[in-house]
């Protein structure tokens, strides 16, 4: 047993539908502007990008159903994403094998301190600060795919205090989601405890606190979360 100079940080997991096991979480990728018309919103050309990925921390992510409002921001903005968790990985993974390495999908949430993020954008800089905050991915349990198989088409949405606010579909991504693991193969070792989140439609938006977030995606359990 290995002996360490200070408590092991607690492992971040995600609970599984259908059994106490819990998912042990690695690394967040977050694909940035997958929908056409998201990219659009956000003042750029879908059409002219290649993928682009950034990330989380595992610790950010959070699955009590609350979001506490982060500090040092006035403009906090939700992004519902599809959640892709693998299994295993490795490098120059191709497209036809891509989906052998997906365990299952969920819900999540990329929340984002936008004034933030838009500062580090203006200065050239990460953007970390507006993303990888405390308790910034709010999630809920994840679905095997060997029991539902893949998902590729259906609606996702987000409603804020019952009002639709943003509303697409999966296969109007514009990098699927083999796609998005063979790319992320060819730059970085991805490994079992991964996740992927795969983009999110147009229509974001601002939140407050007592606002409640109910995110949906076809065939997969309903993610609701209120600010606090």
């Amino acid at each position: 047993m290995t002996d360490y100079v200070i408590s092991v940080p607690v492992q971040p997991s995600l609970a599984v539908l259908g059994t106490d096991a819990r998912f042990p979480v690695r690394r967040i990728y977050c694909i940035g502007r997958n929908y056409a018309e998201h990219a659009i919103e956000m003042g750029h050309d879908p059409d002219k990008e290649p993928p682009f990925f950034f990330q989380k921390n595992g610790d950010n992510i959070d699955d009590s159903g609350e979001f506490p409002y982060p500090p040092q921001s006035n403009n906090v903005h939700f992004e519902v994403e599809m959640i892709v968790a693998l299994q295993s990985g490795g490098s120059n993974i191709s497209k036809k094998d891509a989906l052998q390495h997906v365990f299952g999908y969920g819900i999540g949430l990329d929340m984002t301190r936008r004034d933030l993020q838009g500062e580090m954008k203006k200065m050239g800089r990460p953007w970390e600060i507006g993303k990888a905050f405390e308790r910034s991915a709010p999630m809920g349990p994840l679905l095997p795919a060997a029991q539902i198989g893949h998902i590729d088409q259906g609606t996702i949405s987000l409603a804020v205090n019952g009002q639709i606010c943003q509303e697409g579909d999966l296969n109007q991504m514009i990098w699927k989601v083999p796609e998005q693991i063979s790319y992320l193969s060819e730059y970085y070792d991805i490994a079992a405890g991964d996740l992927i989140m795969s983009g999110t439609p147009a229509g974001v938006g601002p939140i407050q606190k007592a606002d409640v977030m109910t995110c949906c995606v076809k065939g997969l359990p309903t993610l609701i979360v209120e600010v606090v």
